[in-house]
């Protein structure tokens, strides 16, 4: 990754990255919007959170959903049974980016390092927009239409 991606990504975020990533969803017009972060830090902290939504414009839409119970909204749509199951994929995926001679700790918990129901939508959201089968991320994506709340000239999700 370049100098200026990277310096683009901290503007985004407004603060440095803390490790290592790679961007892989992107908006219409080119900037990041999705990274998959790697599962260590340099200084081999566990880096739960494998996607993270940088675009700026999702992450304030999808804050609007949260603090109107969409938390709980979606949880209650999508039920902790299918939550669970994203959960684990998530871990199984996350982990096999760990370096194979790695011993130290590993991130733990599934999207956004939970381990049971929603913690975050826009970890959930970035997962799906990144190919990932989560059925949160696809309610949020739902609600962000139906509640005309969607950016314009979002990020699409990509497939795998």
């Amino acid at each position: 990754m370049s100098t200026s991606e990277r310096a683009r990504v901290a503007e985004l975020l407004g603060r440095e990255p803390m490790g290592e990533f790679v961007v892989v969803v992107r908006r219409p017009d080119g900037a990041p919007a999705v990274l998959r972060n790697a599962p260590l830090l340099p200084d081999g902290t566990p880096m739960p959170t494998l996607y993270w939504l940088c675009d700026p414009a999702l992450r304030a839409a999808i804050g609007t959903l949260e603090s109107h119970g969409g938390v709980r909204e979606a949880e209650e749509a999508v039920g902790l049974p299918a939550i669970a199951a994203v959960h684990a994929a998530y871990r199984t995926e996350r982990d096999a980016h760990l370096p194979a001679d790695h011993g130290g700790p590993i991130p733990s918990g599934g999207v956004g390092g939970t381990r049971e129901g929603v913690k975050c939508l826009h970890a959930h959201y970035a997962h799906w927009l990144a190919g990932g089968d989560d059925p949160v991320g696809a309610w949020v994506h739902t609600q962000l239409l139906e509640r005309d709340l969607m950016p314009s000239a979002a990020a699409e999700r990509v497939a795998r």
